[in-house]
């Protein structure tokens, strides 16, 4: 728990990062005094860390962000028991999963005292509560220049006795946060006429289940590698996820068989990827990835620009698309495919993440789309609004 100083207060043990290439940072430790290792990754968002951190595409990873400081409007949490609060769905109401999903947190600087009126607790308490470890005094902008000129790389933190850079590698990030069961979520007013999506979880966030109910669909949450012949739907719908989506070979051969449904479906980020490989494409590891809320994305159908909420290590190889296929956004930084959609637009998938939170939210209108296809599919006009 750390000794207390002259002024009464817990002083932080000492941590270090430290780089698979041999650099390292030394800080101060908040969170849970422990071990750990991951993936050292940046994200370059002003503020979300509590959707952040449990958002499952970070399974795994140690998160550096960029901005300086985090934890001054706290985590909302029912006050003392360090919990969630939970919709009548069982869905989280502020968070993207029901954990957090980060193995490490490392900031420049933490506030120890939050001043919100949304706030149940300190961010160290609620890392402390969940076992992750977080450290604060580190030279970000340094750490992440490095990771900038060296690619993301596996990293270790150091607070109590060493670990491997190996033993913060999982062999099937997609399966550790992915649900194990079939479960429904019905709409407020449900008839005959609503619209049955299904969504793949392959780490899907919280905030897609409040869009699609929001607008008053019925939504059947599978597992990643569940069969999808048996299944009925109107719309199929592929979640974000952790990893490398080649590992995710079940979830591909279900997807090509859905080909054949003639029925829409519709990708974000993970999902991008598992669309282009179902398709026949390829993906390739980006050196450092999109990690942040503020990515530039033009539409090549209007040549409008958007600023989207990104989280993935992995693209798509735009060459790699057969015919039939083509590709739907581009980032404006890198140039790199940010969405592709079959020719007769049945199916399509974005790498970014139109639901947002943390935001932004400029792209939400992807989801009607989707959904107003499914509706004509049907033969039903228009998808119900917000």
């Amino acid at each position: 728990m750390g000794k207390i100083d002259g002024m009464g207060r817990r002083k932080r043990p000492e941590a270090l990062l430290v780089l698979e290439d041999g650099s390292e940072f030394a800080g101060r430790s908040f969170g849970k005094a422990r071990s750990v290792a991951g993936e050292v990754v940046f994200t370059t968002g002003m503020t979300g860390y509590p959707q952040t951190l449990t958002d499952p595409s970070f399974r795994g990873q140690i998160i550096v962000s960029t901005y300086p400081l985090a934890g001054n409007y706290g985590v909302p949490l029912i006050a003392k028991k360090l919990t969630p609060h939970i919709d009548k769905r069982g869905i989280p109401v502020h968070f993207e999963s029901e954990r957090i999903q980060a193995s490490g947190f490392i900031v420049s600087e933490n506030c120890e005292e939050p001043s919100h009126f949304s706030s149940g607790a300190a961010l160290s308490s609620w890392l402390e509560s969940g076992g992750v470890p977080a450290v604060c005094g580190i030279d970000t902008r340094a750490l992440t220049k490095r990771l900038r000129e060296q690619g993301v790389m596996n990293g270790k933190i150091i607070i109590e006795g060493d670990v491997s850079f190996d033993s913060g590698r999982s062999a099937h990030p997609v399966a550790e946060v992915s649900c194990d069961k079939v479960t429904v979520y019905s709409p407020d007013a449900a008839s005959e006429r609503t619209l049955r999506i299904a969504l793949v979880d392959c780490g899907a966030k919280a905030n897609i289940l409040r869009c699609l109910l929001a607008r008053g669909v019925s939504v059947t949450r599978v597992p990643w590698n569940s069969d999808l012949r048996d299944l009925e739907y109107d719309g199929l719908f592929l979640s974000n996820g952790p990893g490398d989506p080649k590992a995710c070979g079940k979830t591909i051969a279900s997807l090509r068989r859905a080909f054949s449904a003639d029925k829409p479906i519709f990708g974000i980020c993970l999902g991008n990827q598992l669309m282009a490989l179902a398709a026949g494409g390829d993906t390739y590891k980006l050196p450092y990835g999109h990690r942040a809320q503020n990515q530039p994305c033009a539409d090549l159908e209007t040549g409008r620009c958007y600023i989207t909420s990104q989280n993935h290590g992995y693209a798509v190889r735009g060459e790699s698309l057969p015919p039939g296929w083509e590709p739907w956004f581009v980032n404006v930084n890198d140039g790199t495919i940010e969405g592709i959609k079959s020719a007769d637009g049945l199916f399509s998938s974005v790498q970014f993440h139109p639901e947002g939170c943390p935001g932004p939210r400029d792209t939400e209108f992807l989801i009607d789309r989707f959904l107003d296809s499914c509706n004509n599919a049907r033969g039903c006009g228009q998808a119900a609004g917000k």
